[in-house]
């Protein structure tokens, strides 16, 4: 009789809090050798003429190997998301804006 291997189901759970999850419209992402930052901001006008102002979030801070997992994970929803629904605009450069 052969001995089947059996992987362990995943149970994620998830508070009512961080459930209603929060928005961001601008991010910031940086590294050092061990952990890569993602930032997630909101940005709105701020209250002088010609400012910006981005206000942090949410911050991940995650290894290298989940950074690179993660990144080939969102551009495979990406793709189906547009199979499904069409191509996602680019940005616009809010600096030329």
């Amino acid at each position: 009789m052969s001995e089947v291997s059996q992987v362990p189901e995943l149970r994620v759970d998830i508070d009512r809090e961080t459930a209603l999850g929060k928005y961001a419209n601008f991010a910031i992402f940086s590294h050092q050798k061990n952990e890569f930052y993602l930032d997630f901001a909101l940005m709105q006008p701020g209250g002088q003429p010609n400012q910006v102002v981005a206000v942090v979030t949410s911050r991940i801070i995650t290894s290298p190997q989940h950074a690179k997992a993660l990144l080939r994970s969102l551009a495979e929803n990406i793709q189906r998301y547009e199979e499904t629904y069409g191509v996602i605009p680019e940005a616009m450069d809010t600096s030329k804006a």
